[in-house]
């Protein structure tokens, strides 16, 4: 697991408009684990969340994502470790005393009350009244761009405007930390992409720590400063979002995260700074090293992304230096953005490119013609090999 600890860029906890009932939290999560009878939902867990920082937990449906968040929350007690908000363990401390709040994928908002009374709820519960509890509402209100809608009811606003309001209301009592449960999940396309820049720009004007947990690989990457990749209970990766994709520490983080071409090779020695790989049918495949140990005959596999990968007709010679594989395309689907190309190579093994549809009709190749692939060394990642090819 590859984690990132150094300050991240993009977010000033001091800046924008946060309020002066509270400040971002520092989470600090340190061998937690969570068993349910003979599961284990989450396994050993240390992670450390900036203040202010938008952090996002990504993984597939049960990998274990949810359960770490409702024990950040307080709904659930870990069966081992600490969770510290500030550097306080707050364990056995019930949620309503961690300055906290929750917005979950089904909005929760009450149906008989306002679009106002219901961002008012949880200000009033603590104590606020008056022309400050207006003052409050009405700056959460128009931080989520609703103030028009105060008097509707929830079943008079779109799902979009429901989440928002979700959204305000939250903000609205002063949580150092929220925790976003997959709240776009309900949610249409469109809907989605234009809520991921609404909660960004919240997220800068508020300064509050965000935690969001989702299964959109593309949501995570769009939204985070720092990404966690979560599967069967471990965290794979932590890191900016351009590493984790760029750079996956291991095999799941580079078939989970979009799409990935996998070749399994044996190292065949150590140019300079590259380790040069032996697999069939491809020419000077090599690979920047990186900081496990390597040695002679030692089995890995080599990692590339489809849109790192160039088409060549088989006249033309791709750049000096270039990783280099001939096969032939066995399918061409038009994605609009660009088009995949999926070509059967050497050893019954099959790889994808992307090419951008920078013209009106693509052209790079058709069933049944033999190509040659390239891609620059520099975007080969090594991992560990497959489950029972390791030596």
């Amino acid at each position: 697991m590859r984690l990132t600890e150094q300050p991240v860029p993009g977010f000033h906890p001091a800046e924008g408009r946060t309020p002066d009932t509270f400040a971002p939290v520092e989470v600090g999560l340190h061998g937690v684990t969570k068993r349910f009878s003979d599961q284990t939902a989450v396994d050993d867990v240390t992670l450390r969340i900036h203040e202010g920082e938008f952090f996002s937990v990504l993984g597939p449906s049960g990998c274990g994502k949810t359960t770490l968040l409702r024990m950040i929350a307080g709904f659930d007690d870990p069966t081992a470790g600490r969770i510290e908000l500030d550097g306080v363990d707050v364990v056995g401390v019930p949620p309503y005393r961690r300055d906290v709040n929750t917005v979950f994928q089904s909005y929760a908002l009450f149906p008989h009350m306002s679009v106002w009374d219901n961002v008012a709820y949880g200000v009033k519960r603590k104590g606020v009244r008056g022309a400050k509890l207006k003052e409050l509402v009405g700056e959460h209100l128009e931080l989520v761009r609703l103030q028009q809608y105060a008097k509707r009811r929830p079943a008079q606003l779109s799902g979009g405007q429901q989440q928002r309001v979700a959204i305000a209301r939250a903000l609205a009592a002063g949580p150092r930390l929220l925790l976003l449960d997959e709240p776009l999940g309900a949610l249409d396309a469109v809907l989605r992409k234009e809520l991921q820049i609404e909660l960004m720009r919240i997220q800068r004007e508020v300064g509050t720590t965000f935690l969001y947990v989702t299964h959109d690989q593309e949501e995570a990457l769009v939204l985070s400063h720092r990404v966690a990749v979560m599967n069967a209970g471990k965290l794979e990766q932590v890191g900016y979002p351009e590493d984790v994709y760029e750079r996956p520490a291991t095999r799941f983080v580079a078939g989970f995260i979009g799409t990935s071409n996998i070749l399994d090779a044996k190292v065949s020695g150590v140019d300079g700074r590259w380790a040069v790989l032996d697999t069939p049918g491809v020419t000077g495949l090599r690979a920047p090293l990186n900081s496990r140990g390597l040695r002679h005959g030692q089995r890995v596999a080599a990692t590339v992304r489809p849109e790192k990968v160039h088409l060549h007709d088989l006249a033309d010679e791709p750049p000096t230096g270039w990783c280099v594989l001939t096969g032939t395309v066995r399918d061409v689907v038009y994605t609009g953005v660009s088009t995949q190309y999926v070509v059967d190579v050497p050893g019954g093994a099959e790889l994808v490119a992307f090419v951008q549809n920078t013209r009106r009709i693509a052209d790079a190749g058709s069933p049944g013609q033999p190509v040659r692939m390239a891609w620059d060394p520099d975007f080969t990642v090594l991992l560990e090999p497959e489950e029972g090819m390791d030596d």
